[in-house]
């Protein structure tokens, strides 16, 4: 008797723990999730090192590893529960005669797009050699694809939180403001071109800051009750581009391509981290008095505070990043492309003039403040919808 007693017993323990660990296809899609990211940010800096010398370098290998891991894992998935026995069609939806969680439907046609755009960006760098614009077509499929699979990871996480409870509930969390993190970077690494420190004094670069961050943000607020998820996940992409940073630039590098005006002798990191650290935590710290309000005015409330904020941390240390002050290992204000001209604003460290006269300037405020308010409100929606996600 005491010896089924314990068996009992064990057999409890482990059903137990099982119930607390989070889904194997979770951590996959999470690591594919972190493998893009490393990938894509090393790629740039490939780019702007060393040149496009092959397809089949490193950070290119781990980009799209990104889409096969996430690819064939929800592939997997959704051919499990379709025809093997874990089908639970409680917790699953039907696509064309298929069953699976929605996350693996979203994150399997991502991992497609991305596939597909590689050999669609080696032929477009054969037809039109070095990259000159980030927004290129294959660029845009592959980013597409990539925005997928962290949408789609989402998914499959808030699908097991709202059930989950205790230590899972924890680490399901945790993960989700892990995710989080890099549909933040998404929502204004887009626009990579139009944030350098040149243009940081222009309406323009706080129209684009708050059209993507205002959404992710609200849509964040609908599925965390954590008081601090904005400052988290704001915290963890500052110290992950800080980490890029101060990595980068410890290895060797030199351009394998021409025409060459900057010297490079190491690889070139990205710049200092935008200080978007600061509206979320005042965004953060607002939320519990706006907790009765209809969406609408709390969307009204949230872009001027992230605005402002934003504004009165950036503006002032745009000033401190174009003096000689920055130009070091911390702040990295002296690293350039080796193809950027020295007549550039950015090289020259000098503002450029985006906006032609003071009442442009003044209306890119006010067309950044309506934008802001409009894409808080979509983000809402978007964050209640993925709270109600169930499957």
């Amino acid at each position: 008797m005491a010896h089924s007693a314990a068996i009992t017993w064990t057999d409890r323990a482990v059903a137990t723990d099982r119930a607390a660990s989070v889904p194997w296809y979770i951590w996959t899609c999470v690591a594919a999730i972190t493998c893009a990211s490393v990938g894509g940010v090393w790629d740039i800096s490939w780019h702007k090192s060393i040149g496009r010398d092959t397809f089949w370098t490193a950070p290119h290998v781990l980009i799209y590893l990104c889409g096969i891991l996430a690819g064939i894992s929800c592939g997997y998935l959704i051919l499990s529960n379709s025809f093997g026995r874990s089908s639970s069609p409680t917790a699953t939806v039907s696509i064309w005669g298929f069953r699976g969680p929605l996350g693996a439907y979203i994150c399997a046609w991502g991992g497609v797009a991305m596939i597909t755009s590689a050999p669609f960006d080696n032929w477009w760098h054969d037809a039109y050699g070095l990259d000159v614009k980030v927004l290129s077509p294959p660029h845009v499929l592959l980013i597409l694809g990539i925005l997928m699979i962290r949408v789609g990871t989402i998914v499959l996480i808030m699908g097991r939180l709202g059930q989950a409870r205790g230590p899972l509930h924890s680490r399901l969390h945790a993960l989700l403001l892990y995710t989080y993190t890099f549909l933040l970077v998404t929502s204004f690494g887009v626009f990579q071109e139009f944030l350098l420190r040149n243009f940081m004094h222009s309406a323009r670069f706080y129209l684009l800051m708050s059209l993507g961050a205002c959404f992710v943000l609200a849509g964040l607020y609908r599925m965390s009750d954590y008081r601090w998820a904005g400052t988290v996940v704001a915290a963890t992409y500052t110290g992950i581009n800080l980490a890029f940073l101060w990595i980068l630039p410890l290895f060797p590098a030199e351009p394998k391509l021409g025409p060459v005006f900057q010297p490079v002798t190491h690889f070139v990191p990205p710049d200092f981290p935008i200080l978007v650290i600061v509206p979320a935590f005042l965004l953060d710290l607002a939320r519990p008095y706006w907790q009765r309000w209809s969406y609408w005015a709390r969307a009204a409330a949230m872009a001027p505070i992230f605005i402002a904020g934003l504004a009165a941390v950036q503006w002032p240390f745009a000033d401190f990043l174009m003096t000689p002050a920055a130009r070091n290992w911390f702040f990295g204000s002296h690293y350039f492309p080796f193809f950027v001209p020295s007549t550039f604003d950015w090289v020259r460290n000098v503002f450029t003039r985006v906006e032609p006269t003071a009442a442009a300037f003044w209306k890119g405020w006010a067309v950044a403040l309506v934008c802001g308010t409009l894409m808080a409100r979509a983000g809402f929606a978007w964050g209640g919808w993925m709270r109600r996600v169930r499957r």
